[in-house]
């Protein structure tokens, strides 16, 4: 299992929102420390690959359970 430094529930809210507070969360959070996204927006998942790749973040995890996604990506 992978260890996170912070979680970020985002269920319920929809496109722009997710990405928007995943990243004002990791520019609070140090370099190399990891952030644990859970959310329903079926966008989101697509979106945050995207954004991590453009920024440099790694995306340790990402899968979807029971209608809600769950990401771990490392800030870099």
């Amino acid at each position: 299992m992978i260890q996170f430094d912070q979680t970020l529930d985002l269920s319920g809210l929809n496109c722009p929102m997710p990405l928007l507070r995943t990243k004002a969360m990791l520019a609070q959070m140090d370099s190399g420390q990891v952030l644990n996204v859970i959310g329903t927006d079926p966008g989101s998942p697509r979106e945050f690959l995207i954004y991590a790749r453009q920024a440099g973040h790694e995306i340790l995890e990402l899968v979807e359970t029971d209608g809600k996604f769950h990401c771990l990506i490392r800030k870099a």
